[in-house]
């Protein structure tokens, strides 16, 4: 599967990497004064210093507001259970907690949103099978 890339606006490198690298146990990779590499679950996260995108809570998703715009990952549900919990017990400020969503329903998932410390706003979902994904 192809790899995807996204680069970020964020306001201190220190705390990213604080966050991205220690909190969320993300690999670091290349960087400058100015940015750095993430290998962001298997993918090429790339954090420059500027001014994050502003975001609000206008999605409606299964009847709750969230953050738009947004982005994150999705794991297999063990991973995603050890994260949650993880997360959890450190005190993240989570916007949306570890829950579930659709259940019963084709794409069912688990899901968590929270924010970096620059205020970009982050969803993890878990899965048991990564072919449901796009399952309407």
């Amino acid at each position: 599967m192809p790899l995807f890339h996204l680069a970020i606006s964020v306001t201190n490198l220190d705390e990213s990497r604080a966050f991205y690298g220690g909190l969320l146990g993300c690999v670091e990779g290349r960087s400058t004064d100015s940015w750095v590499d993430y290998n962001f679950f298997g993918h090429q996260l790339t954090l420059h210093l500027g001014t994050p995108f502003k975001a609000e809570k206008t999605g409606l998703v299964d009847g709750v507001k969230v953050p738009i715009p947004h982005f994150g990952a999705i794991l297999d549900m063990p991973v995603w259970r050890k994260l949650a919990d993880h997360l959890t017990k450190v005190g993240v400020d989570f916007v949306l907690p570890p829950c579930n969503r659709f259940e019963g329903k084709p794409g069912e998932q688990c899901t968590m949103f929270f924010h970096d410390p620059s205020g970009n706003p982050i969803e993890i979902k878990g899965v048991t099978a990564m072919n449901e994904v796009f399952e309407t």
